[in-house]
């Protein structure tokens, strides 16, 4: 049964974040909030959490796509391959924002993520999600709980999330209304930037 942890995003409780963190650390899976949707996340580093994850969502591991959520641009060169100067300076005009990065992947990504030649790496406008990886240590793997064919309630209201994934995760973060507009993707793999989806927020 998911335990419901109230957190306001103006001043996070440490008490509270340092529950999520030492979850995390345990396996477990939380649901959190960002500066677009709702999102479930785990450690980034533990293959089980990212099996559970990965059965959730209703897809193979070796398949998904999950995003990596950092606090900011200092874990890039643990996940991708060099960037050049302009990419950088691009990617920190945007960081923080409601935007998933697409970069080239290097060899040394988590055992889940082996064989993914591109990764997402998203640094959200949210300080709950930034003040969890930066008391953790390191990034967390992370996929939206919003339904791609339509925009549902439960998605928003964190009761109703709560609700829903009652059994499925151990943690369901609450800090009120969330949005129902997705991250906007963004390919920095090519020689210009590409929108693969417009979402929330304007490069």
């Amino acid at each position: 049964m998911a335990k419901i942890l109230k957190i306001y995003p103006e001043n996070p409780q440490e008490n509270l974040i340092a529950e999520v963190v030492k979850t995390l650390n345990n396996g477990g899976l939380i649901i959190y909030p960002s500066d677009t949707v709702y999102a479930l996340g785990c450690n980034i580093f533990d293959i089980r959490a990212m099996e559970k994850l990965a059965q959730i969502k209703k897809i193979k591991l070796e398949k998904a796509q999950f995003s990596i959520i950092c606090n900011d641009l200092s874990h890039l060169s643990e996940f991708t391959r060099p960037i050049d100067t302009s990419t950088f300076r691009y990617l920190k005009n945007n960081v923080p924002g409601p935007f998933t990065f697409i970069l080239e992947a290097n060899k040394s990504l988590p055992l889940a993520y082996k064989g993914n030649k591109t990764v997402g790496i998203r640094v959200p406008d949210h300080s709950i999600p930034q003040m969890i990886v930066a008391k953790l240590g390191h990034p967390i793997a992370s996929t939206s709980i919003k339904d791609d064919d339509e925009v549902i309630e439960y998605s928003t209201d964190p009761e109703l999330i709560a609700e829903k994934y009652d059994h499925l995760v151990d943690i369901v973060i609450d800090s009120g209304y969330g949005d129902n507009v997705a991250s906007t993707i963004v390919d920095l793999t090519g020689s210009e930037p590409e929108i693969i989806r417009q979402g929330k927020g304007e490069i």
